[in-house]
């Protein structure tokens, strides 16, 4: 059976699960998988020896860069189209060619890495660089590649995109938005190389959260889960704090999450005064985060791109109240008023307004007595069931990795298309 090389830009991560859970589930499958990573994993070091990847490109050493040499002279016809495309072709920067040539000399030097294994088929998760990488690397070999899709690799970083697409044996997409993307914005893919492939998490058996908000007096309670990331825009949620402050409204928001843009982030609580509110609470293990789900009235998503984020998924499966912006594939999951709540992204004033009709509905329950706290606490039941089923359905992790794997080895499996030629560079000159 074929062997199959794995690469991701970096590997393994702790927001990227599903990449090792791929991977395990093609194993299981009796295909043998070569791990790779193009960079070594900031996390190796405390993950366990199961999971570190066979292969890691960077650094290279001087062996293999020799021998990735003598093979991009050997098979210079092979590369030659992708060279052609970074030199003459499309409105990249002077700095994105740069890098797209150095990217193709890696792919020679994975390719390099690569030989003697008999891998048939090289797969790659998002699209970022690593997929040129392993598309060069592909050429160079003579095999076939395909690629996932999530959401700011397609919708935010898609360079040389087209290529890609036109290279691809198959392309997986997390969402139905990102197929219609892909299809809309470059005609030249075929829509039957394009498949939505979701991703999953594990389902309890029973709703497990409950509103934590019912005790009198008792503050609203706002936990946001996420790499403190530009494109997670954590920002708009502590300035939403503030406002929240000058409208009297009593509060506990959590961050629960780490990056580049903490040390910002701290100053901008500081700045807005919301030391005793607002907490960075930094990397939370998953495993640990089921509790802040249960425990928390709303578990709110500030982004600016995403697929269709897994800490949606996670907290919808455990009935927990969410309020996401409408973007990209979100409102595939979180159906406003019967899954969860949506609000206008990038309005701050939509966003107050949503996250204060959920706090009504929560704190209506306080009132025994009161004919809307049976309606509220009956909309909210309603909500929490309706997304834990949808989630069931849908965003099963089991399910869908196993839809995966028989989507991956039925095209991988199929009559091998040819290889584009230089036809698609010369066209787009």
């Amino acid at each position: 059976m074929t062997t199959v090389a794995y690469l991701a830009n970096e590997f393994p991560s702790p927001s990227e699960p599903y990449v090792r859970e791929e991977i395990a589930e093609l194993e299981r499958r009796g295909i043998e998988v070569i791990s790779g990573s193009v960079r070594r994993s900031r996390s190796m070091g405390a993950t366990n020896n199961t999971f570190h990847p066979q292969i890691v490109l960077q650094p290279i050493s001087v062996t293999v860069l020799v021998q990735a040499a003598f093979l991009c002279a050997r098979k210079w016809m092979q590369i030659a189209p992708l060279v052609l495309r970074v030199l003459i072709c499309g409105g990249e920067g002077p700095l994105q060619r740069i890098k797209a040539l150095a990217h193709t000399f890696l792919g020679a030097c994975y390719a390099v890495r690569l030989q003697g294994r008999d891998v048939g088929h090289i797969h790659v998760h998002h699209g970022y660089f690593g997929s040129w990488v392993a598309m060069s690397a592909a050429r160079l070999m003579d095999i076939s590649f395909s690629m996932t899709l999530h959401g700011s690799d397609l919708l935010l970083h898609p360079a040389y995109l087209d290529m890609k697409l036109a290279a691809c044996k198959f392309c997986l997409t997390v969402s139905q938005y990102n197929r219609e993307h892909i299809l809309e914005h470059y005609p030249q893919t075929s829509g039957e190389k394009v498949i939505v492939s979701r991703m999953g998490v594990d389902v309890p058996l029973t709703i497990t959260a409950q509103i934590a908000a019912q005790a009198t007096g008792s503050k609203l309670k706002i936990l946001a889960v996420g790499r403190l990331h530009p494109v997670k825009d954590h920002a708009f949620l502590i300035r939403a704090c503030a406002e929240l402050v000058t409208m009297g409204v009593e509060f506990e928001c959590s961050i629960a999450g780490d990056g580049p843009e903490r040390a910002s982030m701290e100053n901008l609580i500081s700045e807005c005064e919301l030391g005793q509110s607002v907490t960075l609470l930094g990397h939370i293990d998953s495993a640990q985060l089921g509790p802040m789900y249960d425990a928390a009235d709303v578990v709110a998503l500030t982004s600016r791109s995403e697929g269709i984020p897994l800490v949606l998924m996670e907290a919808t499966a455990r009935g927990a109240i969410v309020l996401a912006p409408a973007i990209t594939g979100i409102p595939e999951l979180v159906i406003p008023g019967k899954t969860g709540f949506l609000y206008r992204s990038g309005s701050m004033n939509d966003f107050l307004a949503q996250l204060l009709f959920i706090r009504s509905m929560i704190f209506a329950a306080e009132s025994a007595e009161s004919n809307s706290s049976n309606s509220a606490n009956a909309t909210l039941d309603w909500i929490r069931h309706a997304a834990h089923v949808h989630v069931l359905h849908n965003f099963n992790r089991t399910k869908n990795l196993q839809c995966f794997a028989d989507l991956f080895l039925e095209r991988i499996s199929s009559q091998r298309e040819q290889m584009p030629d230089e036809n698609f560079v010369l066209q787009q000159v």
